[in-house]
């Protein structure tokens, strides 16, 4: 009877080690790994967090944006999830909808050490969101035009009348544009823009990929799209040069477009976050998204380029709060709905 006790002591005992083994395996398993929601293209974007996985050992639990979706898809999800935070990280394609994410208090605050170079204009000043590889709103025009554009205001001048293109307004990156105008020249100026601009037979694209293939084509003169899809164009042999628009002293400069690392409030894995964002805001980080298809222009200053990117100092940046901007956006809403004819 003894021996029978004491092998279901034995027994006993091992299977509590197991468990335990089992647990500390799962515990530590957790702490090797981090979530991450991307609105980044993924075709641009998983190769980073690939590399992160090599040089790290953290295991990336990736969820893509859609196109169809893009940006909101991912912002969606993560006010859905307030109450129960599945992601540790958003990497977002723009700031905008990183100041909705702070409003709605779903960011939480972290200053990387690895951003203390990246001016603070494209940093959230809390450390709610931190800007990286940004792309310019430049103009794309057509090699066959003698006079090119130098200003966004050659929308509304009559010698293009009917020979400019520009992506629907209530969507991307051209939104976010719009909204920038509003908060740089007043509700009044603004709007007398955009009015000016339909008056002068503006052709709507539905995308900037899109405008950017019909000044390639040569249907129409020139077109205000993000940068990449201009310098992908060049490479491809295209017939388009990329303008970037309001150089001069008085001239509102070029709005740019950073991609944005957050941290999500109750993070089930912080310190894997927190690892990730420092690996996103780094410069070689940077200096991979200038040289890939994307050719995304570095915040960090002195990170080496392609020739067909300017460095940031080398452009005058058009000053703008991102938070102003995202209030704006949502406020101009019913009078884009209106000027698209909705």
């Amino acid at each position: 009877m003894k021996k029978k006790f004491d092998l279901l002591l034995v027994l006993l005992f091992s299977s509590v080690l197991l468990l335990g083994q089992f647990g500390c395996s799962k515990k530590q398993d957790d702490l090797q790994t981090v979530t991450v929601y991307v609105s980044e293209d993924q075709v641009f974007s998983e190769p980073i967090l690939k590399d992160f996985e090599k040089e790290t050992g953290i295991k990336v639990r990736a969820v893509y944006d859609t196109e169809e979706a893009k940006s909101t898809g991912a912002m969606n999800r993560l006010i859905a999830e307030k109450e129960n935070p599945q992601a540790d990280v958003y990497w977002a394609n723009e700031p905008i909808r990183a100041e909705v994410l702070k409003q709605k208090g779903i960011s939480a605050s972290y200053l990387s050490l690895a951003a203390k170079d990246i001016p603070s204009v494209f940093k959230d000043p809390e450390g709610y969101w931190t800007g990286f590889s940004a792309r310019a709103r430049v103009l794309v025009v057509n090699n066959s035009v003698k006079n090119k554009p130098q200003s966004i205001l050659a929308y509304s001048d009559p010698c293009w009348k009917g020979k400019a293109v520009i992506a629907n307004p209530l969507f991307g990156t051209t939104t976010s544009q719009v909204a920038a105008l509003f908060t740089i020249w007043g509700d009044e100026r603004a709007r007398a823009f955009m009015n000016e601009m339909k008056k002068n037979g503006v052709i709507l694209s539905t995308n900037n990929g899109e405008s950017a293939d019909f000044i390639a084509a040569g249907e129409q003169d020139f077109s205000l799209v993000d940068s990449d899809d201009v310098i992908n164009r060049i490479r491809q042999g295209k017939a388009v040069t990329m303008i970037y628009p309001d150089q001069r002293k008085e001239d509102p400069g070029c709005f740019i477009v950073p991609n944005a690392a957050i941290l999500i409030k109750g993070a089930p894995h912080p310190k894997t976050a927190r690892r990730l964002i420092d690996y996103l805001l780094s410069k070689e980080t940077e200096r991979k998204l200038a040289f890939a298809d994307c050719a995304q222009i570095p915040l960090h200053p002195a990170v080496k380029i392609p020739p067909e990117l300017k460095p940031l100092s080398a452009i005058k940046i058009m000053p703008v709060n991102y938070a102003d901007v995202a209030k704006k956006l949502v406020e101009i809403q019913p009078f884009l709905k209106a000027w698209m004819g909705f």
